[in-house]
């Protein structure tokens, strides 16, 4: 405790004061050095309150992001990523095949680069269309059904198989679509277990 010290009143009358009722706490004399009364308080942000802060979007930024969020964009980004996974998968498979560009009714004939070529092709784009039909028809069902849901889970692309499979098979009869139905649906089910 601090060590009282004299002082006279107006009266001249001495009185005894302690030097810590004079002088004012360390601890606020430093806060109003660093903070000051003038200092203005911040609306607490979340995004402030990260590593970096999150400026406001603007309208076309959020214009942008409904686009590539709706069903059509996604339908479309599937549609041409199943084309060129499917005309690359075709390339190769017809790489691999040793009957591209034999002519059936002489398949002694060593066949020219050029009908090689036009053979790889054509499974190609065969292979390409195939792909981009059934990416198209998936991510579509998917997205519908998700949407109707209200949720992002592993169910939306099982059913989203199921619905798509049956929709391939159902041209071959009804005994093919139920098969295409589970059998699409146990592979996409397998897919989503194995990425998430």
């Amino acid at each position: 405790m601090a060590a009282p010290a004299n002082s006279r009143d107006a009266a001249g009358h001495s009185a005894s004061v302690s030097t810590a009722e004079n002088v004012p706490l360390q601890y606020s004399l430093l806060l109003d050095h660093l903070i000051g009364e003038k200092r203005q308080i911040k609306d607490l942000n979340p995004t402030v309150m990260g590593v970096l802060p999150n400026p406001q979007k603007t309208e076309e930024q959020k214009m942008i992001e409904r686009g590539m969020e709706s069903c059509a964009f996604k339908t479309l980004i599937a549609c041409v990523g199943g084309f060129v996974l499917g005309g690359a998968f075709g390339i190769f498979t017809a790489g691999i095949d040793s009957n591209v560009g034999l002519d059936p009714k002489d398949p002694l004939r060593t066949p020219t680069a050029k009908e090689v070529l036009r053979d790889m092709g054509q499974r190609g784009m065969s292979y390409a269309k195939n792909f981009a039909i059934v990416g198209a028809m998936f991510s579509c069902t998917e997205c519908i059904i998700e949407s109707h849901r209200g949720k992002s889970d592993w169910k939306n692309a099982v059913y989203s198989g199921c619905v798509t499979g049956g929709a391939i098979g159902l041209r071959a009869g009804f005994k093919a679509g139920v098969l295409g139905c589970g059998g699409f649906a146990a592979f996409s089910a397998a897919i989503e277990y194995y990425l998430r």
